[in-house]
């Protein structure tokens, strides 16, 4: 029985010749003997002492059609086989045909020995040869193979100089398409439809939209196949509201409107966002030619409505196609995956229920549909769905595919399963970025950053070329971290590699930057950015607010409104904190008042955030309160611990004690609540309610965070924690400690400062020092091994308590040395006996 290739595209094709190849195979291994040969000759002896069949050149020539557009290799080669062993000598028409066998079969070293073997060429040899190199993506050799038809005595065609246009606008050869371009106007075919429909395709290709619309403007003979071709160009080009004229032009012109084109502008306008009127304009088209039952136009039109927010519109689009694909399942399923904010996630759920729909209808899901549910698990948190998706993507075998793979590291990574990520990691062969870029990804918002570092090493062995998604990831993972140096290797390697040309490496290089104090870098990286986005505005106007330049920063702020950037969420809550950093209370209002009414933005918890803080600062804490209480947040715990901040630093203890018995309430399990509660107590004599409050801590089993330090020194990151440093010589510390605190009381006689009464030298001091001021072990550290060139930048992980900031103001002066201290809430500049946050966090 003859053995035919059957991969799931070519199954049905198969099935329809294969009774023709069995026949056929039969009777060439076993002739019948009563049966008489349709054409016998006997120029050699024959073998074996058996008749061969011999066949007419119209079978031969039915057998290898049917065995290219099934692409059956075998099949092909047992004709021309049979030729070989009957001594038949095909004309050039069968040569042609076995010639045009073997390209679309993908054997193009049978080609090529088939080709130089024939006595004769003709046109149709030179242009099947052409064809076979483009098929197989060899565009070079396919341009040589035109140039000798050129030189040789053939004639070319038509056809001959449109697979060759083919083969520039694949390959993005606009010189060489021009020069095609002049040949064919020199061969006087330049007004053929056919030949002006491979111009507008390799010019359109070629992403030359001028040349396009000149060749389809002085065209003297056109068909639907150039509109549709014309309409294609612009689409690809982006830009969707010439598209939408060229099809009422087309529709104006009495061109018919096909699939083709309806579902290409349907497209485009899927990413069109204000297009509302444009939408429901094309919706008619399709009701009005027929089209609305098509599977791709319907598909291409749903998916056109679940971008732009139609939710109901898209379901209804979904439930007028009949028998739908996988295609349209999946732009549905994506369509409810993209659609609804954080209130709306049941939405998000009728994901789920499509894929299950799928399979009950059995319809094999694809990569994307697998791609699309796990994204919506993600988005609603249903990480019990996303590992039944996950079981069944084992089930099916498809585990080791590194798109579905990508998926699954974001899923559980967003569900702060990092050992389930790399697990789905390691399953994948790893040969792409993207899967790589994931996984980094992963590590870095786990806050696992050695991790995601000790990744990127390795994937520099393999010498693959990273992506500016894994440097900007690799970026904010060095910007949490806060680790100065790695972060600007980091950004030599970008420079190095090219990617620092890209606008989202630069954003996270602004980022980086600022997060660890350098604002002179921000700013220069700002600058350097070829292609600045709306978040890099936003970027460099939060680091001029977190670092104390707060004029700068609504400076830039104007100049963003001029150059006519829209600012979106982000960008007013860096301009409330520079107007809450720098007092500026009417200013503040001013803005949140103009967020709403001129840009149409509704403020989130972060806004009403900066209000209150803007409020506590100038000491309006009647309305810092009754604007919590009204802001919709009102149970929110962040937002009544910044009041609290602003009670205590103005030293309302009544209004403070009662924010912090709320406080405790709506957060019973934060060490935070507790602690500063006890403190209140204490400060106003409440004994008895202090040790109440402590006892209650204990009793739920709340720990209080570990107050941590570190300083960043070459290659090493030194921490200093409670009872224990990861400094090995640390009496050079507390010397060079001691020696600060004595200039310190010596120069300026300070007291009131706790530390400063200790005894040196004493364990007491010693413990005071690893159990309260951790921080100031850091900056004597650095004082000790820096140059006197360099700025101190220490990291922390609480607060600062006020006889630290206080000690480091002073240090600033004593030393002459500029000192970078970042808490969990802002930046602390200090520098001449004085601190950017103006005594106020």
């Amino acid at each position: 029985m003859l053995m035919i290739s059957q991969t799931p595209e070519r199954l049905l094709r198969v099935q329809q010749i294969l009774p023709t190849a069995q026949r056929f195979h039969h009777l060439f291994a076993n002739p019948s003997p009563n049966q008489t040969p349709i054409r016998q000759r006997s120029p050699l002896p024959p073998k074996s002492h058996r008749d061969y069949l011999f066949l007419e050149p119209s079978t031969y020539k039915d057998l290898l059609q049917l065995s290219a557009k099934s692409q059956s290799l075998i099949l092909g080669k047992l004709v021309h086989s049979h030729m070989i062993r009957t001594s038949y000598r095909p004309g050039i028409f069968l040569y042609n045909n076995l010639l045009n066998m073997y390209w679309k079969c993908g054997n193009l070293v049978h080609a090529l020995k088939l080709f130089d073997r024939m006595p004769v060429r003709d046109v149709v040899t030179w242009n099947s040869l052409m064809a076979g190199y483009s098929q197989m993506g060899c565009s070079e050799k396919a341009l040589d193979v035109f140039r000798y038809a050129r030189s040789s005595e053939v004639s070319l065609d038509r056809f001959s100089y449109a697979v060759a246009l083919g083969v520039c606008g694949k390959a993005g050869d606009l010189k060489n398409g021009r020069v095609i371009h002049g040949l064919v106007v020199v061969s006087g075919l330049a007004q053929r439809a056919f030949l002006i429909n491979s111009l507008i395709d390799m010019y359109s290709k070629c992403g030359m939209i001028d040349e396009v619309r000149m060749v389809f403007d002085r065209a003297n003979e056109l068909d639907e196949v150039s509109w549709n071709l014309l309409l294609s160009a612009y689409i690809r080009m982006g830009w969707p509201e010439v598209a939408m004229n060229i099809l009422v032009w087309m529709h104006r012109s009495g061109v018919k409107l096909n699939s083709f084109s309806l579902g290409g502008i349907l497209k485009a306008c899927s990413g069109f966002g204000d297009s509302e009127e444009f939408r429901r304009m094309l919706h008619g088209c399709v009701l009005k030619v027929g089209l609305d039952l098509d599977l791709f136009v319907g598909s291409a039109m749903l998916d056109m409505y679940a971008k732009n927010g139609g939710l109901e519109e898209a379901i209804k689009a979904f439930e007028c196609i009949p028998n739908p694909s996988v295609v349209v399942f999946n732009a549905m399923i994506a369509g409810f995956s993209r659609l609804g904010n954080e209130p709306c996630r049941e939405v998000r759920v009728g994901a789920l229920g499509l894929f299950s729909e799928m399979l009950r209808r059995r319809i094999r899901p694809s990569k994307f549909t697998i791609k699309s549910v796990l994204e919506a698990c993600k988005l609603t948190n249903k990480i019990r769905c996303g590992k039944q998706i996950h079981a069944h993507v084992i089930l099916n075998g498809l585990q080791e595919d590194e798109f579905i793979g990508s998926a699954l590291i974001t899923l559980y990574s967003n569900s702060c399963l990092i050992d389930d990520s790399l697990r789905c990691f390691h399953l994948t062969p790893k040969q792409d970025v993207f899967i790589w870029t994931s996984m980094i990804t992963a590590y870095a918002h786990n806050e696992h950053f050695e991790g995601a570092l000790h990744l990127f090493n390795e994937f520099l062995s393999l010498e693959i070329k990273p992506d500016q998604f894994m440097i900007s990831s690799l970026m904010n993972a060095c910007s949490d971290m806060g680790v100065m140096r790695s972060g600007q290797q980091i950004q030599g390697y970008s420079m190095k590699t090219g990617l620092d040309q890209f606008t989202v490496c630069g954003n996270s290089q602004i980022k980086m930057y600022t997060n660890m104090g350098n604002i002179k870098a921000s700013v220069r990286t700002f600058q350097d950015i070829g292609c600045l986005d709306n978040f890099s505005w936003s970027a460099m106007i939060s680091s001029y607010a977190l670092h104390g330049h707060e004029r700068e920063a609504l400076i830039l702020f104007q100049k963003m409104e001029e150059c006519k950037v829209m600012p979106d969420q982000m960008t007013f809550v860096a301009v409330l904190t520079a107007c809450k950093c720098g007092g500026l209370v009417d200013e503040g209002f001013r803005y949140y008042e103009n967020m709403m009414t001129c840009y149409g933005l509704a403020p989130n918890m972060k806004h009403k955030l900066c209000i209150v803080d803007l409020l506590g600062r100038a000491g309006r804490l009647a309305d810092a309160e009754s604007f919590v209480l009204n802001s919709g947040f009102e149970n929110d715990p962040v937002v009544w611990q910044t009041l609290l901040r602003a009670c205590h630093f103005h030293g309302d203890m009544e209004r403070s004690i009662g924010v912090g018995e709320r406080l405790m309430m709506l957060d019973p399990f934060a060490a935070t609540s507790y602690t500063q509660l006890y403190n209140l107590y204490l400060d106003v004599g409440k004994i008895s309610l202090a040790m109440r409050t402590r006892g209650l801590m204990r009793e739920r089993g709340v720990t209080k965070e570990s107050a941590v330090s570190w300083i960043e020194i070459g290659a090493s990151v030194h921490s200093f924690a409670v009872e224990r440093n990861f400094y090995q010589d640390s009496n050079v510390v507390y010397q060079k400690l001691e020696q600060m605190l004595v200039n310190v009381k010596q120069r300026t006689m300070h007291s009131g400062l706790k530390i400063l009464e200790l005894e040196y030298q004493s364990n007491k001091w010693n413990e005071s020092l690893m159990n309260s001021h951790d921080e100031l072990l850091a900056v004597a550290l650095g004082m000790s091994i820096l140059p006197a060139s360099v700025s101190i930048r220490v990291m922390k992980n609480q607060v600062v308590c006020r006889d630290c900031h206080t000690m480091l103001k002073l240090f600033s002066e004593g030393e002459k040395r500029e000192i970078v201290l970042r808490d969990p809430i802002r930046f602390h500049h200090f520098n001449s006996g004085s601190c950017s946050c103006g005594d106020y966090w």
